[in-house]
């Protein structure tokens, strides 16, 4: 069993074949050939005008403010340090992006990532002085991969009523008793399966294993698929559309994007003949089975009423990428956290235990309030949620010009690295 080299923070180098990589790194070298050439006239009429600029004032006010835009470098014309970005994510300790440039210019710098001029803040008083100005002086806003590849109508993009509605819909179906009683028996087989597997590996990369597991669970809440054929088309789809959330925006066969629209478009196939079946069969007399029912009952919104398979299909498909990252970086800090405290393990397998006895002297099976009633269990939960936020970080955009502790925050993308970060470099 090994802990996880990232825990997340970056997808592992095995699963990205070498062509990928190539066809990216030639695009983005021919870019940086073009980009020197084209903008060569214009960097020599910027330094000739720069020398004779006039208005010692305005000139003094400009060198104060760039003075106070935090250090970094932004790298190459057009790409930036997008490679350097790319190469560390492959590397054995992604987290070198990081380390080396909050060594060089401090907690806060400046760089340019994935075609975008950026600020990132590792400082926690820097992230929470953004994190409570939301919506007033910072608002949500990603790079330009992510906006592309989940389209303009994502839940990303939705604000205000519609998205307090979604959110109530499918918050309230998963709180549901209904569900919680179903969910308990298929997670309980899942994971017993997962664990006979296990014991017949000499090896068990522990995060990998997990993302099967949870992916499978999440999809059968959200359209009812269970494990077989198609649950292992969807899956290997997903990983491909996945991996081109952060990467350079460049839309030309062959680059990481493009394997990543051509691979959301099989997805949405997919996705859609499902929800196009249940359509036809759809009664609201029965409780809903998962999302897809869910949202095909919601009547709430023009946009589902002229074309409900698609925009239900687009849902679905956002809705697995939790799956991918979030839960299975808890479970694995779990195991991490518990396999470092021998104590902890031994008082939450005896919790468990006694449980175990308990229900095997009655008859019964496991309910959701069973585990729920597990108070040391769920101290380890929380705990592990605690030391390891299973958030990388948060992407916002400026609305205007902020001087926090001295630097102005004024670009359009700002990355706050929570605590999952300093968590991993020791901090």
């Amino acid at each position: 069993m090994q802990p996880p080299a990232s825990a997340g923070l970056f997808r592992s180098p095995e699963n990205l074949p070498w062509p990928y990589n190539y066809m990216d790194y030639l695009v983005a070298g021919f870019l940086v050939l073009t980009a020197g050439i084209l903008l060569r006239p214009w960097l020599w009429l910027r330094l000739r005008n720069s020398k004779t600029k006039d208005g010692d004032e305005e000139e003094d006010n400009e060198e104060k403010k760039k003075g106070m835009i935090p250090n970094g470098s932004l790298g190459w014309p057009v790409i930036g340090e997008t490679l350097n970005f790319i190469a560390c994510g492959y590397s054995s300790r992604p987290v070198t992006f990081m380390d080396k440039r909050k060594s060089l210019y401090g907690k806060v710098f400046k760089t340019n990532i994935i075609g975008t001029p950026i600020i990132i803040s590792t400082d926690a008083e820097v992230n929470k002085v953004v994190l409570q100005n939301h919506g007033n002086t910072f608002v949500p806003a990603y790079p330009k991969s992510i906006t592309e590849l989940l389209g303009e109508n994502s839940i990303l993009s939705i604000n205000g009523p519609h998205q307090k509605r979604l959110h109530t819909l499918i918050g309230a179906f998963l709180r549901s008793p209904h569900l919680k009683d179903r969910i308990t028996r298929d997670i309980e087989a899942s994971v017993v399966l997962t664990l006979a597997s296990w014991a017949q590996l000499p090896l068990v990369h522990v995060q990998d294993e997990i993302k099967k597991m949870t992916f499978e669970i999440l999809v059968k809440v959200l359209m009812s698929t269970s494990p077989g054929e198609d649950m292992n088309i969807l899956k290997l789809e997903f990983e491909e559309f996945i991996k081109g959330l952060i990467c350079i925006p460049i839309k030309f066969p062959g680059t990481r994007l493009y394997k990543s629209l051509k691979a959301k478009e099989r997805l949405i196939k997919m996705v859609k003949k499902v929800v196009e079946e249940r359509q036809v069969a759809m009664t609201t007399t029965s409780p809903a089975n998962d999302v897809v029912d869910v949202l095909l009952r919601d009547g709430g919104d023009s946009e589902k009423q002229s074309q409900p398979s698609d925009f239900v299909s687009g849902k679905i498909v956002e809705m697995m990428i939790p799956g991918e990252e979030t839960m299975p970086t808890a479970m694995t800090l779990a195991v991490k956290f518990l396999s470092d405290n021998p104590v902890a393990l031994a008082k939450l397998v005896e919790e468990n235990m006694e449980m175990k006895r308990r229900k095997l002297e009655l008859g019964e099976e496991y309910k959701w309030t069973d585990y729920m009633s597990l108070s040391f269990t769920q101290n380890v939960i929380n705990e592990t949620l605690r030391m390891a936020n299973i958030i990388n970080g948060v992407w916002r955009k400026a609305l205007k010009d902020v001087e926090i502790k001295g630097k102005f925050l004024n670009y359009k993308l700002i990355f706050l690295v929570m605590k999952l970060y300093n968590f991993l470099v020791g901090e």
